[in-house]
């Protein structure tokens, strides 16, 4: 079993954290909550978030080809959930051949650099996730018939 900083927490610190942010959030503040960290379990979302993080201020086909299987649909939704947001910031050209490009805000590039850690955790903790889901899968084989 690994020593992390997390186990010198006990339930209650933690518990106890997490309240005391909870409680700092007005009621009307939930659904922006809710909303915002949709984002940080987007696949699309934190795709675009780490696009832009990696290669800067791209146009919108440029995001796309960056990003396997997204539709230009949905790339489009999700820049502008993320414009609505303030994590993104959309540049208008306004020359011979108008073009946009997009760009992380510096609110962006926070949840970037503040997803890191747990995307290092992921990474870390891939072949226990693959063995426990072998493990459920085996177990529970009887059950999907």
């Amino acid at each position: 079993m690994r020593d992390t900083a997390a186990r010198s927490l006990s339930q209650e610190d933690i518990l106890r954290y997490s309240q005391t942010v909870c409680d700092g959030l007005r009621d009307d503040d939930d659904g922006v909550r809710r909303e915002v960290l949709a984002h940080a379990g987007n696949r699309w979302s934190l795709g675009v978030i780490h696009t832009l993080g990696v290669y800067g201020q791209l146009r919108h086909a440029d995001i796309g080809r960056r990003m396997h299987g997204i539709t230009q649909r949905m790339l489009t939704r999700t820049l502008r959930h993320l414009e609505r947001d303030g994590l993104v910031v959309r540049h208008d050209f306004e020359e011979v051949v108008p073009h946009v490009e997009y760009a992380l805000s510096d609110t962006g590039l926070e949840l970037l650099v503040k997803m890191v850690p747990l995307w290092t955790w992921i990474v870390e903790n891939v072949d226990h996730f693959r063995r426990a889901r072998e493990t459920f899968d085996r177990d529970h084989a009887d059950e999907e018939r």
